[in-house]
């Protein structure tokens, strides 16, 4: 018989990708204007499958997918692989959708769970892997990815920590640091990884098609997709 694929999880670090079905006027919003709704959807589109297919050749790691809106689920299987668990986002804020997340990934019985966004379509497996090693070697409890906005492109966990999404000004420049603030008064050991570019405004599109690229690089498709539009502005 053949497992489900939630049985694979089972003493496995498992990395869940935060991603929104790419509707027009539903994503990419502080892309528009420039760009219009139907250019940003398109674009984010593209970010997912470049994603996907990035974090879908790290060896033992598998990979689930917390999708928005709830409506989104025939989207999503049609975009990711057949075995590929996905979940609904729930939460009324991006804490509570990642307590939620996090808490659907332990109940799994994972080893570690890790949180990566959708928005940095050129992030390199190496550094999801990085943050994997470093949960699974006790090396920290917690491992965080920053942006340069203030955020954080990624987040792990080796156990579950719900009050680490606690007193977070969500949605502003000090994310990342609420966030270590929250972790250090909880005694958590924290590993940071090179910071990495998320794309929220034109300015960040701007960055990602300024930086060297080829065709080995992780999200090339998206580099190429940002560079036509914005030579069409």
């Amino acid at each position: 018989m053949p497992r489900s694929p939630l049985s694979t999880l089972t003493g496995r670090p498992v990395l869940i990708i935060f991603a929104k079905e790419p509707r027009p006027g539903q994503v990419k919003t502080r892309l528009c204007p420039p760009l219009s709704p139907q250019a940003a959807a398109r674009l984010y589109g593209q970010f997912l499958e470049d994603v996907l297919e990035e974090m879908a050749g790290l060896p033992q790691l598998p990979v689930a997918v917390a999708y928005a809106p709830e409506a989104a689920r025939p989207f999503f299987q049609n975009l990711v692989a057949p075995d590929a668990p996905l979940v609904a986002q729930a939460g009324e804020d991006l804490g509570e959708r990642l307590r939620q997340a996090f808490a659907w990934g332990f109940a799994q019985g994972a080893a570690s769970v890790l949180i990566r966004n959708s928005d940095s379509p050129d992030l390199p497996g190496s550094l999801v892997l990085e943050a994997k090693e470093f949960l699974a070697g006790g090396r920290a409890q917690v491992v965080l990815g920053p942006c340069p906005d203030g955020g954080y492109y990624l987040v792990g966990l080796k156990t579950p920590q719900p009050r680490l999404f606690q007193d977070i000004n969500w949605s502003s420049s000090s994310v990342l640091a609420d966030t270590l603030a929250q972790a250090g008064r909880l005694g958590l050991k924290v590993h940071l990884l090179p910071s990495w570019l998320d794309i929220d405004t034109i300015a960040d599109l701007q960055a990602l098609v300024r930086s060297p690229r080829n065709p080995t690089n992780p999200g090339w498709r998206s580099y190429d997709l940002a560079k036509t539009l914005l030579a069409e502005l």
